[in-house]
């Protein structure tokens, strides 16, 4: 298997490649289980990132950076969920496709959730941003439910993102064209 090497706030890990399509592959970048790079990342983001009220990510990848962040700094955070939760009522959904993710996925938040988003300024983590699909889902969210989108942050920028000028990120993160 081949890998690309990184280096992320004083943390180096070797990423292995995975095909996306026949054409490109991209590496792969897990933060589940790995503490280190976690509180390292967050507190490194933080230092970039704007004053806000809470911490905003989609279930899943983006879990553990939303957490840290939100210990680290605010102390508030909000996952908008994959499916709906039986405990989850009058939900409010959008709809959006990630790279990582073969089919279009709805994202969802109960009311309460919601309520918690409402009038406060609203800071959006993930792991990483590529197309921006999943971001764009998040800012629709938040923007639905009446908060304020106060920053957008990620640990890598990926491909075409690197160039966005409207997201605080740590390292570029390149694709790999076969």
């Amino acid at each position: 298997m081949d890998y690309y090497e990184l280096t992320v706030a004083g943390c180096t890990r070797k990423l292995p490649l995975c095909e996306v399509s026949p054409n490109l592959d991209i590496a792969g970048f897990i933060m589940f289980g790995d503490v280190e790079i976690t509180e390292a990342t967050a507190k490194a983001l933080l230092e970039k990132c704007p004053e806000h009220d809470v911490v905003l990510s989609a279930e899943a990848k983006g879990i553990p950076l939303c957490y840290e962040v939100a210990r680290q700094g605010c102390r508030n955070y909000v996952i908008a969920r994959k499916s709906v939760k039986l405990y989850m009522k009058d939900i409010v959904s959008v709809r959006c496709k990630s790279i990582t993710t073969a089919k279009e996925q709805t994202l969802y938040l109960s009311r309460e959730d919601a309520n918690n988003l409402k009038g406060k300024r609203v800071l959006i983590v993930d792991d990483v941003i590529s197309t921006g699909e999943s971001l764009l889902a998040l800012e629709e969210l938040v923007k639905k439910v009446g908060g304020e989108v106060a920053g957008k942050a990620t640990v890598l920028a990926e491909g075409d993102a690197q160039n966005r000028t409207d997201i605080v990120y740590l390292e570029k993160l390149p694709v790999f064209p076969k």
